[in-house]
């Protein structure tokens, strides 16, 4: 054998052994995809319509793939039993209240098998258990809702492009804001209104921030009225003492007004003393006549008074008087210096001497 012949055979040999090479790691890979080198169970799962899944394609759990569609067979009333692969180690995660439903790689990619919920409660999957099922949204019924909502889409938007055109116009009260002026010049001078009552209002506020302060200032009048309790009994108190005079001042005139119409009822009645001294001029002559005839008398006695003092057989009686009232007179007048005398020692000394 030549040498080019050996060159030959040699490059041929290796070129067999890569293609066994890709051969052996294609079937690994495939074969990785489609679980068939891992331990798996069997479950299965009946649905109405599987909207074109078919054998080889994926089941998913929470987003995972964790086994392939085995097969797919009618049974019943045109219903499929989908035939599952599921990894023995990913199926300690799915219960046997979990549901199948049919879903999509995408809106438009392949078809799978989707494993949804799942509660504790159950024990997990074992081989040859029938999964529940829950309908999906078919492509079909997709397009349909949303051609049902481009459908609502356009009337919405027909009425907002009405609605435009009527504010446009200044119809209604949106139109009336914005195309008249006057109206325009109202809603300014509303709002600048509205702002300068807050700015009032923050004054208020700060203001009252301000008093709330001095409150908490101790020793100041507002905080001792606040806080202070003996205070605030004497206040209470002062105010019941001017509640109790004012009650007091109130009967008083009461009283008073009563009087005054008792009094004006009796100045009014001629048959009473007062109004028969007030209105009877014949009593008022009488009685000035009584008062003259009284000065006069007392004139009189005074004349017969003096007149017995002059009589020999009186003069020593009120000459007697007069010295008694002499002495009287004079032990006024030194006893108010003697009084005076012992309150100056005692001040001086402390003790009266």
């Amino acid at each position: 054998m030549s040498a080019s012949d050996n060159k030959r055979a040699v490059t041929v040999g290796i070129f067999v052994i890569l293609g066994i090479a890709i051969l052996v790691v294609g079937i690994l890979v495939l074969g990785g995809q489609q679980k068939r080198f891992t331990k798996n169970i069997q479950v299965t799962a009946t649905f109405d319509d599987v909207a074109g899944l078919k054998v080889g394609n994926n089941v998913w759990f929470s987003g995972v793939k964790i086994g392939t569609v085995r097969t797919l067979r009618f049974i019943g009333n045109s219903q499929v039993e989908v035939g599952m692969n599921i990894e023995e180690k990913s199926a300690h995660f799915i219960r046997k209240d979990a549901k199948a439903t049919i879903s999509s790689e995408g809106f438009i990619g392949n078809k799978l098998v989707m494993l949804v919920g799942g509660t504790t409660r159950f024990p997990t999957v074992e081989d040859g258990d029938k999964l529940q099922t829950e309908a999906a949204l078919s492509a079909d019924q997709i397009m349909e809702t949303l051609q049902e909502n481009n459908v609502n889409l356009l009337k919405v938007t027909t009425d907002f492009t009405t609605l435009m055109n009527r504010i446009k116009q200044g119809k209604g009260t949106v139109g009336a804001i914005l195309m008249d002026s006057v109206l325009a010049d109202n809603v300014r001078a509303t709002v600048a209104n509205l702002q300068r009552t807050s700015n009032n209002a923050a004054q208020v506020s700060g203001s009252l921030n301000q008093y709330a302060a001095k409150l908490n200032n101790k020793g100041s009048l507002a905080n001792e009225l606040v806080t202070d309790t003996i205070i605030m009994a004497r206040l209470r108190t002062s105010a019941n003492s001017l509640q109790q005079a004012s009650s007091t001042a109130v009967s008083m005139a009461n009283n008073l007004e009563q009087t005054s119409e008792k009094v004006s009822r009796k100045i009014d009645n001629p048959n009473s003393p007062l109004g028969v001294l007030i209105s009877d001029e014949a009593t008022a002559r009488n009685l000035k006549g009584t008062l003259r005839n009284l000065e006069s008398s007392t004139q009189k006695l005074d004349e017969n008074m003096e007149a017995l003092q002059h009589n020999f057989l009186l003069r020593g009686f009120f000459k007697k008087r007069a010295k008694e009232e002499a002495k009287e007179q004079e032990k006024n007048r030194t006893r108010p210096a003697t009084q005076t005398a012992v309150q100056q020692n005692v001040d001086t000394t402390g003790v009266q001497k």
